[in-house]
């Protein structure tokens, strides 16, 4: 018992057709008004009537099954109503509704192909249904109807169908588009944070390390270390909020700035030929933020005590090159695996998406060496 209360308000709950479709396939029931225009001059017998009535609400049942109908479905539904309007034929001409309505049931069909072929199904049970009336007169009046408008909303059924089928199919590539930026504005904050966080928090510990050393022997140098943590951390908290909010542009001037304070917190000695190279602000920005990530490696990781740094224009390109005489890699394994760290594999995308090109390789003597190559100019 509960079980057919809970099917019972699964069907109550559910729209008796798709909301996507909005009210007219309901004003289209009024055509089965048709059915009784034959009473205005005959009054029907009480079978008659009870016969027509059930009738009705089967036929308003399996309309509003049509529209939930997939495959095989729909075929049962168009061949139900074409044996209503054969089964009505020869007492009212009006069952030719029921063939019109089982023309456009077809448009349930994805395949225009198929819904053709179930059109042409559907004239042709009508041809074969009126053979069932009394007379040629008779015979004529039921299938005027099908002829005049059968065709009509056939074809407009099936333009309908498509073009609500393109509407979804578009609806769906934006929503596909808008969840790919999504993930793209997701991967590019990720990047910069963990650009922007590696960078002053390496910053933010070799001078907290530096305080402690210096703590007793000068604390005056003490304290103007601790000053710089404190401003390191403000300009790292307000870059992050910058960076969430899809507003900051990373000057490369800070980003040289901010280069040697860190080298010279580190006791890496910095050796720097910077030329006045003109970029355009998404260049001007991946060069800063891949100079910050190239010198965090520096400081972190390549235990270095000499940097080399140089940014030139060669060829139309801005060419920056970061060096130093870290320990060597042991072999192509460890290169190959510092390749794909997030801080370089970050710069490679930002790189590749303004048409430039990020290289490493092991230096010639020791240590590694970085360069990125980008398109100069204004208006790159």
């Amino acid at each position: 018992m509960n079980t057919i209360r809970q099917a019972m308000a699964r069907l109550r709950a559910r729209p008796w057709i798709p909301a996507e479709y909005g009210k007219t396939p309901y004003l289209w029931l009024l055509s089965l008004g048709y059915l009784f225009w034959k009473y205005a001059y005959v009054p029907p017998t009480p079978v008659e009537a009870a016969l027509l009535a059930l009738t009705v609400v089967f036929f308003v049942w399996l309309y509003c099954a049509s529209y939930w109908a997939r495959g095989w479905q729909v075929a049962g539904c168009i061949a139900a109503g074409c044996l209503l309007g054969a089964a009505w034929v020869r007492w009212n001409i009006g069952a030719a509704t029921f063939f019109i309505f089982a023309c456009a049931m077809a448009a349930r069909y994805p395949d225009i192909r198929r819904a053709v072929l179930a059109i042409g199904a559907v004239f042709v049970a009508a041809f074969l249904a009126s053979l069932l009336a009394e007379s040629a007169q008779t015979r004529f009046l039921f299938l005027l109807p099908l002829l005049t408008a059968g065709l009509p909303v056939s074809m407009g059924s099936i333009m309908d169908a498509r073009l609500r089928r393109s509407r979804q199919e578009l609806l769906r590539k934006q929503e596909e588009v808008e969840h790919m930026a999504t993930i793209a504005e997701r991967e590019r904050i990720s990047r910069d944070l963990h650009d922007l966080l590696g960078h002053s928090l390496s910053l933010i510990a070799l001078k907290a390390e530096l305080s402690g050393k210096l703590a007793d022997r000068n604390p005056e140098a003490c304290k103007r270390e601790i000053a710089d943590i404190e401003a390191t951390a403000r300009q790292a908290l307000g870059e992050v909020r910058s960076a969430v909010s899809g507003y900051r542009e990373s000057g490369l001037v800070h980003a040289l700035a901010s280069a040697r304070a860190s080298l010279a917190a580190a006791d890496v000695e910095l050796d720097e030929q910077v030329e006045r190279v003109k970029l355009a602000p998404a260049a001007e920005h991946v060069v800063a933020l891949a100079l910050r990530e190239a010198v965090t490696n520096v400081v972190r990781h390549a235990g270095a005590r000499r940097c080399t740094l140089s940014l030139v224009l060669e060829q139309g390109s801005a060419v920056l090159r970061v060096k130093d005489d870290g320990a060597r890699l042991r072999n192509v394994h460890d290169l190959h695996g510092l390749r794909q760290g997030n801080g370089l594999s970050g710069m490679q995308e930002r790189a590749a998406a303004i048409g430039g090109k990020l290289a490493l390789a092991v230096a010639a003597t020791s240590g590694l060496a970085l360069e990125l190559r980008v398109p100069a100019g204004e208006t790159a």
